[in-house]
């Protein structure tokens, strides 16, 4: 914050300075200057003020550079936000609640659909409250953690509502989470931010929301290009567990340094800092979690509780008779550097290595194509195949070269672009074929993704875009013959598509169960909602795969 007051104490001179002038007009009758003196004292006042404005200048680059988070929100006080900010969707309960995203890469196919309308469940506990205030007391964190109903609801949730999926997470916390009290240890952050990741993603690498933050981290697009995450047709590295906590971690050090608080900082990671900011100026200047709860967005008030209870979970899960599923995560892993085009199935044949497991471990890897001709990247195998990838190491990317990049498919996988799902707000002097040119996509397509019936738009308008025109695949597919009752094709719009009619007892899994190919998040995805919002008599569509 050095920085910012700095500024401040420029901004502070130039208006001094600013008020020079007019203070100089008001006294020319009492002085009797002269002509040619005020305008020599104007010409000074000028070239002092150019100066003061160059160093606000010259700060604010270095602002820029060193406090990203802190440049935020001094655009968000200036109003100068633009689709290109750090915060470029206002979030809502369907887009952060991360259970949604349960349908794991791990092929998870035996967890409870745990969907829980938290502002108005009441959960109740045999354990009493008593034990719930000491246990936290020693846990010896060294975040604040509060006790109240409300996180005593999200406490219960976690530790005794949803015991299947605790489980699965438990198991792959094994595995991920030495990854991330590493991280954290590094950047020497408290090792509680850990639980985060259960709350963003449920652990799981490959999640999306339903404005496209992805991966374990649930990163958006310009967030993770601000703190250097790479992302092109070939590579996202949100999907990579391991770069994406070092940029939450940065992130998360960012925002402590701006509110001095790690519960401030952790609800800033869900709603961004300009909407804590207005939350502390809506309570009255107070810096406090529980003093700004009331003015946070819903889902972020939430997310501290939730945090509570999933690091509550993590440390206590015995005592509620949850045990860790057995995941086939390798427990030693190898990292390569890799500098040539290498696909994922060259390695699985040519050490052996299962490639899902592969996948698994390499998940940022869109095309199970390692691109390492155009940078160095890292391939992480386990360390059982070390020795089969040494001995190959060199002739590796050879081995049916003429298959896995066969020119057609490398030319069409650059040409898609990334398929990344934008959010982009209209500014001033946009046209449909400027936004277009922008992200590599038609005039049409524009059109078509928004429902739009001219090319007209206006200021401030979010259109929906899909970077390099790579819009969720759709195509004709037969639905279940247990739907066909509760359900109508239409076809002839942008996408094909099943009208279903929502009766008693539906969950979004049980009915993708009826449709190959379709999961429930792809449903959920498709229609823009979350399982909370699932009702009998709702129709919702079902994407034709």
């Amino acid at each position: 914050m050095k920085i910012t007051k700095i500024i401040a104490a420029v901004s502070a001179a130039a208006f001094i300075a600013l008020s020079g002038v007019y203070e100089a007009e008001a006294k020319t009758q009492k002085d009797r200057r002269t002509k040619s003196e005020l305008k020599a004292e104007n010409a000074r006042l000028i070239a002092e003020l150019d100066s003061l404005k160059a160093e606000i200048e010259r700060y604010r680059a270095e602002l820029h550079r060193t406090d990203s988070l802190t440049n935020e929100i001094l655009d968000y006080y200036e109003g100068t936000q633009d689709s290109d900010s750090l915060i470029i969707e206002n979030y809502t309960a369907e887009v952060s609640d991360s259970l949604l995203n349960i349908w794991y890469a791990h092929k998870m196919t035996n967890v409870e659909s745990e969907i829980f309308d938290m502002d108005s469940v009441k959960f109740q506990s045999n354990v009493p409250d008593s034990v719930y205030i000491k246990r936290i007391e020693q846990m010896n964190s060294f975040i604040t953690l509060p006790y109240n109903d409300i996180v005593k609801n999200h406490i219960i949730r976690y530790s005794e509502k949803m015991p299947k999926t605790m489980s699965h997470i438990l198991g792959l916390c094994e595995y991920y989470m030495p990854i991330f009290e590493e991280t954290f240890s590094r950047y020497d952050m408290p090792e509680e931010l850990k639980a985060m990741a259960i709350i963003e993603s449920a652990l799981n690498p490959l999640a999306v929301s339903r404005v496209g933050a992805k991966g374990m981290w649930q990163f958006m697009y310009h967030t993770a290009k601000l703190y250097g995450l790479h992302i092109d047709s070939f590579v996202d590295e949100r999907l990579d567990p391991v770069k994406a906590a070092d940029a939450a971690a940065r992130y998360l050090k960012d925002a402590y340094n701006i509110f001095g608080d790690w519960n401030l900082a952790i609800a800033s990671y869900n709603c961004g800092a300009g909407n804590v900011n207005k939350a502390i100026r809506r309570s009255g200047g107070k810096r406090g979690f529980w003093d700004i709860w009331p003015y946070l967005p819903r889902e972020t008030r939430g997310y501290g509780p939730a945090f509570v209870g999933a690091l509550y979970t993590l440390k206590y899960y015995r005592e509620h008779g949850i045990r860790p599923e057995a995941i086939q995560m390798p427990a030693h892993v190898d990292t390569f550097k890799i500098n040539k085009m290498v696909h994922l199935k060259q390695v699985s044949e040519l050490t052996g290595a299962p490639l899902e497991e592969l996948k698994n471990l390499n998940p940022q890897y869109r095309h199970e194509i390692i691109p390492g001709n155009e940078r160095e990247y890292i391939l992480r195998l386990p360390y059982q195949y070390t020795n089969a990838f040494i001995e190959h190491e060199d002739t590796l990317h050879l081995h049916k070269a003429d298959v896995y990049f066969n020119p057609t498919t490398i030319k069409k996988i650059k040409d898609g672009g990334d398929g990344e799902r934008i959010v982009y707000r209209v500014k001033k002097g946009d046209v449909l074929g400027k936004v277009a040119g922008k992200y590599r996509v038609s005039v049409a397509q524009i059109k078509r993704w928004n429902n739009l019936k001219s090319n007209n738009i206006r200021i401030g308008q979010r259109l929906i875009i899909y970077r390099g025109g790579k819009a969720p695949a759709t195509s004709s597919a037969k639905t279940g013959a247990d739907s066909k009752s509760s359900s109508k094709t239409v076809k002839g719009s942008s996408d094909d598509y099943v009208m279903y009619t929502v009766k008693k007892g539906d969950s979004f899994y049980l009915i993708a169960k009826n449709y190959p190919g379709v999961s429930a998040q792809d449903i959920m995805n498709f229609n823009g909602i979350s399982s909370s919002k699932l009702r009998p008599g709702m129709k919702i569509k079902i994407p034709v795969k």
